[in-house]
């Protein structure tokens, strides 16, 4: 993969093919950023670009070096991830001596560890010394969501490169691309963090349906009140959707912020553009400052969840909640 084909990250980009062109890689770098900002993506990406044959910045993607990297079967690539919580000591070690014999080219070996942050005390003292006095040129990468949980010796060791999150538009404007529904990606890009979390949430049929259920209920609390509990035992618990109530209370958030994006006037913010005719009714029948409790009612219930509180307990507190703010509001 060519470091073009990376959604953002300009600033790691522009500093790692700086490297690959002026021939001054480091021994050690240490990607550092939130989870999903693709830290792995690069590092891989990287390793191929040294490796390539054929570019001098970049990789080609064509060469027989950046196939096998591709096919993850490059002899001279090696990558460790925790084993079980941790990165533990005979991880290193076998990483050093896998090391101690030469590259199978002029190209250095390359490691990627990812969680760095998780080794143990005893790998991550283990590391230190491979890091000094590595028996092969070697180039390793570090990838940590917390760079700073590292040891400052390690630390001291490595260059780091900043990563910082995509944005939601950033997001949608590549899922878009990639051919996922434009409703749910809207959707997607404020519950999940990165795009493969997004991939993977666009794809469970369940999300599609929690999106259709939070607005039916909605609708119920403001038109019927406690019929809304009703449904919500038909559509949330009496199936497999209940197994979802975190994003439940998620998108509840959302949808209350597009009604208060509706009455600012803010319509190219709205997550739940499609269903803009149901939102612009509904709008107007709170206040914003109701809006605003709503939401703050929503995070409440899901902190609640989080602290085992019985999750159709939190959903029928939400939903009632709503009810009992009746009435036609519209100034």
């Amino acid at each position: 993969m060519s470091f073009q084909q990376i959604v953002g990250q300009e600033v790691p980009k522009r500093l790692l093919q700086n490297a690959l062109r002026t021939g001054r890689v480091s021994h050690a770098y240490l990607f550092s950023g939130p989870p999903g900002s693709g830290q792995m993506q690069m590092a891989v990406t990287f390793a191929q670009a040294l490796f390539c044959r054929e570019l001098k910045d970049d990789a080609c993607g064509q060469c027989l070096e950046c196939r096998k990297i591709e096919h993850g079967n490059h002899p001279d690539l090696f990558v460790i991830e925790p084993d079980g919580a941790s990165i533990k000591i005979d991880q290193i070690r076998e990483l050093q001596r896998l090391f101690s014999y030469r590259a199978g080219a002029e190209n250095p070996k390359v490691y990627i560890i990812s969680q760095a942050d998780t080794m143990t005390v005893q790998a991550a003292n283990s590391l230190l010394k491979f890091l000094e006095e590595p028996q092969v040129p070697a180039v390793g990468i570090l990838i940590s969501d917390n760079g700073q949980a590292l040891l400052p010796t390690i630390q001291s060791r490595t260059q780091r490169v900043p990563f910082s999150p995509l944005s939601p538009e950033m997001l949608m404007q590549e899922l878009i691309r990639e051919g996922h529904p434009a409703a749910l990606v809207r959707c997607a890009v404020h519950l999940a963090s990165g795009l493969d979390s997004c991939r993977e949430i666009i794809q469970q049929n369940w999300f599609a349906e929690i999106r259709n259920v939070v607005l039916q209920l909605v609708k119920e609390s403001m038109s019927r009140g406690n019929s809304s509990i009703i449904l919500a035992q038909q559509k949330i618990f009496k199936t497999g959707l209940s197994e979802h109530l975190d994003a439940f209370f998620q998108v509840f958030h959302l949808l209350f912020k597009d009604m208060l994006h509706f009455r600012y006037g803010r319509q190219e913010s709205i997550v739940f553009i499609d269903h803009l005719e149901s939102i612009s009714k509904l709008a107007i029948t709170r206040s914003t400052e109701q809006w605003v409790s709503y939401m703050d009612l929503a995070a409440e219930c899901r902190k609640k969840l989080r602290y085992n509180v019985n999750g159709q307990l939190c959903v029928e507190q939400l939903l009632i909640g709503m009810s009992d703010s009746g009435g036609t509001i519209t100034a």
